[in-house]
């Protein structure tokens, strides 16, 4: 039975320096692994948008009144703040959750042979972005849910869910050229497409800012704009997004695109659907707190396949074993 090799004081010295390549070179995950680990990071991007959604629903934005600390005191929540400063807290911790399940991603894709530098800096772009909404969340609090500053912590978190659904999206193919799948019209629409639903979705936190539900019990500014013309607009846009959708899946159909695309466009209309249902519910039963906490988990799986969309109009084949490429391993300097 082999013996488990002991660490050296060079092992222990590269680890330190630099304990991402220490594990690559030691450790090599099935793709499969990586394809997980890019999972879980987007599972758990849109987890911190329905724990954020449900922190803002039952009024606990301010249940931790201070930051970094929940309150001057203490570093938790402490029974004396009931279940509103339980909920902001436990906000608080799933954030190291999705931290640890970016940081796996990073792993998983710095130790995959070949190496894939690409990817990797798909995995860092989530740990910065995690970090800068991590702060911007601190300043949401210390301005006592501005509703500016909360509009952009959910831009953010936009940002990261795109950033790791092109990841996954990464780890399911190779590094070669894009190829396109579809023409330049097309190509077109799909970017119309794209810019009505971030349009859409920035319309929509303006919609949260002038709307009802400030996110705490006590006096909250609001975005000074008649909610129910916000919400008007918002779902105009919707409209719009549904209509390019099929206009969009008509065009396939007609120049009878490969079945990526079409499955994509397909699922997306499904999912619009579905959120339009939730949104005319909510919006015509006074938004009942599990209704709009619904509608932000809808409006992330939306964003999700809008991006998922666009990255099905090209598809990247495996680069030759021994051709340079982006996935190439970076030259380390050795000494004598």
């Amino acid at each position: 039975m082999d013996g488990v090799p002991k660490l050296t004081r060079a092992d222990a010295t590269a680890a330190v320096r630099n304990p991402l390549a220490f594990i690559a070179a030691r450790w090599t995950p099935d793709p499969r692994t990586v394809r997980r680990a890019a999972l879980a990071a987007l599972v758990m991007s849109v987890v911190i948008v329905v724990t954020g959604g449900a922190v803002r629903l039952t009024g606990s934005g301010l249940g931790c009144p201070t930051w970094p600390k929940c309150t001057d005191d203490s570093l938790t929540a402490t029974s004396a703040m009931g279940f509103h400063g339980a909920i902001e807290f436990g906000n608080r911790m799933l954030t190291y959750v999705l931290c640890a399940a970016v940081g796996w991603a990073i792993i998983a894709a710095r130790s995959e042979k070949p190496y894939r530098r690409g990817l990797t800096r798909l995995g860092w772009a989530q740990f910065w972005i995690v970090m800068s909404n991590a702060v911007l969340g601190g300043i949401v609090v210390l301005v006592g849910l501005n509703p500016y500053t909360v509009a952009a912590h959910f831009v953010a978190t936009s940002a990261l869910i795109a950033v790791a659904t092109v990841m996954w999206q990464r780890t399911r193919e190779g590094d070669g050229e894009p190829r396109a799948l579809v023409g330049r019209s097309v190509q077109q629409l799909v970017w119309f497409l794209v810019a009505a639903a971030v349009l859409l979705i920035l319309v929509g936190t303006v919609v949260t800012g002038a709307g009802p539900h400030a996110g705490d019990s006590s006096e909250v500014d609001r975005m000074p704009l008649d909610w129910e013309t916000v919400s008007k607009l918002h779902a105009v846009l919707a409209w719009i997004v549904v209509t390019l959708t099929f206009a969009l899946w008509f065009v396939l159909k007609a120049v009878d695109a490969p079945k990526a695309p079409l499955a994509r466009t397909r699922e997306l209309f499904l999912v619009l659907l579905a959120q339009g249902v939730i949104g005319y519910v909510q919006y015509f039963t006074d938004l009942p707190e599990a209704l709009v906490g619904l509608h932000m988990l809808g409006s992330a799986v939306m964003w999700i396949w809008v991006v998922r969309v666009l990255l099905s109009l090209r598809e990247r084949a495996e680069i030759p074993a021994g051709l340079p490429g982006p996935s190439s391993e970076p030259a380390v300097a050795t000494r004598a």
